[in-house]
């Protein structure tokens, strides 16, 4: 493990007067501390610098691969004697290591195997190139070949027997209709009998046609066949190799707390019952910090992390802007790390809505509209039972509803609509689904667009690491279409009117931020933008067919901003 000259900074910066902060941070959800603020510029600015190592954050054309940001973390921390200074890292590896001055080192144990990591992957090299071996030996190629060509003529031959016998059967069926009309009963019988022989030795012909031409593909499909369970044995052989060299690293990361206790990352994910950790759990920013600072006999006194370089083409990440540290991987064992210091309190876990007041502004026997403040939950959560459906469950007890027919994120202010029952549930909620509702959202953007209106096409899915982030994906994401319609422009920010088509998570703030989108984030969106007071979303007004009267009913509710 580096030295602590080599990763303890002292500030060069005056920071004299500044008061530490009374608690930690909590890692999931925090505003800098001052000295956590002044840390990160002197690290930007370091990074700013010239380096000895390589790293592409920004120009796709350096020849240094495909550009991409990374995430940097500073831990301000205490020396025994008091000495206040910071340490800092980076999230995974840079120029294909992850130890360089002044980061602090990977978090795994010092006596680390790298030479066991290094047999494995040279099996696996190995294992892959027998399986490309195969892929390429003569034999099984031109068996392949002719195969596939065997199948896609008899698929055509087939293909055409059936629409002989289609042909035939239609005429069969022609003649029994015409000789019914001339025929008595009994020849009609006879006749009829006949041609549902004349279909079986058509059925019967047709298989026995069937069974020549797979004749005709055996010698060479028992070739591939052949060929094909060897790659499956290695490549099954490779998958197993991998999952326990990937147990055996997270043995490795034993990660220490502020009590002294080490486990590793297996050990915590086994006894949360959250199954197999992701990949790279422990080398993020924050596990780093905590693991060298602890190690180092140094107090952990604050943590941030930002964004330094060009968001993934998926993500949406902001030069030089604060996040928290990540849901999947670090939530986890950052519970075990922080075990002995004083925290400060989980905010996730505070009620947002408490002293805040829903109004209904509209309500008849069918139907109520809501209008929703911002943060406040449209349903129960996992912790916070504080929602729109529980206070509309109090106001109407007698009711066999409410049942609300969407939602609102809990950032997001607005209309909402209820239902007393069941059946109107049923009848407003197609409406969403057959995506004949007419919604208008109100959104102040962070930046000037130059269009006065468009369409934002970008498929969405969950980002697994970061829930419930979106991440852009064109491979497995669900279509989400946006129209816009600028209604003001105020200095450098856009008033817009937003038309959702889709209706997907968090679709209007990744559409809003996104660079292949507008590129211009919501104001106070904390999770793709910057925080301010609020999130300057509202659902201004909605129209669509009442369940009673069958008629066009809309509603609308004034924008707070």
């Amino acid at each position: 493990m580096p030295s602590l000259e080599n990763c303890f900074t002292l500030f060069k910066t005056d920071i004299t007067g500044i008061s530490i902060p009374k608690k930690f941070t909590f890692p999931i959800f925090y505003e800098p501390h001052e000295l956590s603020l002044i840390a990160t510029r002197e690290l930007q600015e370091y990074l700013e610098q010239p380096q000895d190592w390589q790293h592409n954050f920004w120009n796709e054309k350096t020849g240094a691969g495909e550009a991409a940001g990374k995430m940097f973390g500073v831990l301000v921390v205490q020396k025994e004697e008091g000495e206040l200074g910071y340490l800092s890292a980076f999230s995974g590896q840079i120029d294909g290591t992850m130890d360089i001055d002044p980061f602090v080192p990977a978090a795994y144990v010092e006596d680390f195997d790298k030479s066991y990591c290094d047999g494995q992957f040279k099996e696996f090299t190995k294992l892959s190139n027998q399986v490309a071996a195969l892929e390429q030996t003569k034999e099984y190629t031109t068996a392949l070949n002719n195969l596939n060509y065997l199948k896609e003529k008899a698929s055509l031959l087939l293909e055409a027997q059936r629409k002989k016998h289609k042909l035939q059967s239609r005429e069969l069926k022609a003649q029994l209709r015409q000789s019914s009309k001339t025929l008595d009963e009994q020849e009609f019988q006879k006749l009829k009998a006949l041609q549902h022989q004349q279909h079986l030795n058509q059925k019967f012909l047709y298989r026995e046609y069937e069974i020549y031409l797979l004749e005709k593909q055996q010698p060479f499909q028992v070739i591939v066949d052949q060929y094909q369970q060897q790659m499956e044995m290695l490549t099954q052989q490779r998958r197993q190799q991998s999952l326990e060299l990937q147990d055996w690293i997270f043995k490795q990361y034993a990660l220490l707390n502020a009590r002294g206790e080490r486990k590793n990352v297996l050990e915590i994910f086994n006894e949360l019952q959250l199954g197999a950790p992701p990949a790279s759990t422990g080398d993020c920013a924050a596990p780093k910090l905590l693991q060298y600072a602890f190690a180092k006999a140094l107090k952990p006194i604050a943590l941030a992390e930002f964004w330094w370089g060009k968001s993934s083409k998926s993500q949406i990440r902001k030069h030089k802007q604060f996040y928290p540290a990540c849901r999947s991987k670090c939530e986890p064992i950052l519970g075990h790390m922080l075990q002995g210091l004083d925290v400060e309190d989980n905010p996730l876990l505070v009620n947002p809505a408490v002293g805040k007041t829903m109004d209904v502004i509209y309500e008849d026997e069918a139907i109520i509209i809501v209008n929703k403040p911002e943060e406040f939950l449209s349903v129960p959560g996992k912790t916070i039972k504080d929602s729109v459906y529980s206070r509309l469950k109090e106001l109407y007890p007698e009711a066999t509803g409410p049942i609300l027919v969407h939602r609102l994120d809990m950032s997001t202010s607005g209309i909402l609509v209820a239902t007393k029952n069941l059946e109107y549930y049923h009848f407003i909620q197609e409406q969403f689904v057959s995506r004949t509702i007419t919604k208008r959202y109100v959104a102040l953007l962070d930046g000037v667009l130059e269009n006065e209106n468009g369409m934002i096409e970008l498929p969405l899915r969950v980002d697994l690491d970061n829930r419930p982030t979106q991440l852009v994906c064109y491979d497995y994401g669900k279509e989400a279409r946006t129209k816009y319609q600028v209604i003001e422009r105020r200095d450098a920010h856009t008033l817009v009117h937003f038309y959702p088509i889709t209706g997907r998570t968090h679709q209007l703030r990744v559409h809003a931020a996104h660079a292949s989108g507008l590129n211009a984030p919501i104001v106070g969106d904390d999770l793709y933008g910057t925080a301010t007071n609020r999130l300057h979303l509202h659902a201004e007004f909605i129209k669509f067919i009442h369940p009673v009267t069958g008629k066009s009913v809309s509603f609308k509710a004034p924008v707070p901003f």
